[in-house]
This record gives C-alpha cells, sequence and structure tokens, in this order.
C-alpha cells in the first residue's frame, strides 16, 4: 500500500480502512484483516502498558511499538498496510522544529509511512459543525 494509493481509493469513493496494533501479532491480525492501513496508537499506553490515559506513553515507546508493528506484517511491501504511528503528547505541540525531531525517528527506525498528530478543536468548535 502507498499513500497514492489511498488518493486513488478516496478520489473513486472506495472505503479505507484502518485498524489499530501495538505489536507484531496484533499486526499480523490487521494484515491479515485486510486492512489498508494500521495505525500504531498511542492508545498502548492503556492496552499494552497499563496506563489509565494516553499522556504517558513517550516517543522511545512509541518507536519501539512501531517497529514491533512492522515487523509482524509478512506479506510483500506492496501488499502490506501503510502504517502510520501516533506522536504522542507533548511531542509536537510545542513547535514545527521539535515535531519534525518527534517524527524523525519514527519514519527512519521503524519504517513507518507516516505520523498522526492529535490536531485541538477550535474553542467554541462542535463536533457536529
Amino acid at each position: 500500500m502507498r499513500t497514492s494509493d489511498l488518493i486513488r481509493f478516496k478520489q473513486s469513493g472506495r472505503t479505507i480502512a484502518m485498524l489499530t496494533a501495538w505489536d507484531a501479532l496484533s499486526a499480523s491480525v490487521v494484515e491479515e484483516a485486510g486492512a489498508d492501513i494500521v495505525l500504531v496508537g498511542d492508545s498502548l499506553a492503556m492496552v499494552s502498558l497499563g496506563h489509565a490515559t494516553t499522556l504517558p506513553v513517550t516517543l522511545e515507546q512509541m518507536l519501539q511499538h512501531t517497529q514491533a508493528v512492522c515487523r509482524g506484517l509478512r506479506k510483500p511491501p506492496s501488499d502490506q498496510p501503510l502504517v502510520i504511528t501516533d506522536l504522542p503528547f507533548l511531542s509536537y505541540q510545542c513547535g514545527l522544529d521539535r515535531a519534525v525531531a518527534a517524527a524523525g525517528p519514527l519514519l527512519k527506525h521503524a519504517a513507518a509511512a507516516g505520523v498522526k498528530l492529535g490536531v485541538p478543536e477550535p474553542q467554541g468548535a462542535s463536533a457536529h459543525e
């Protein structure tokens, strides 16, 4: 899977399936299910590490889990889902330079195709607007 495939899917109205994985085993299940994208979610803080929220997860933990997810994919690269990983809290909110520095290792050392970051809702906006 490539980002250009996702663009083509969106333009043609095809549904894009994204599932979350946190380790090699869950990545293999997501791949076998036929997902287009596997998200390495910062929810691993709660699901794998036993925290009450996502806030404690570190960039190093995201890197380690993203590497594990990438190792869990078994199909030829062209048939694998695209791997996107979350940037953890406060790894990107403090400026562009910090965001690039945080994203770099995830893209370089874990073979992730992209990073996901949360964008706060504008004040006064609601989810229904």
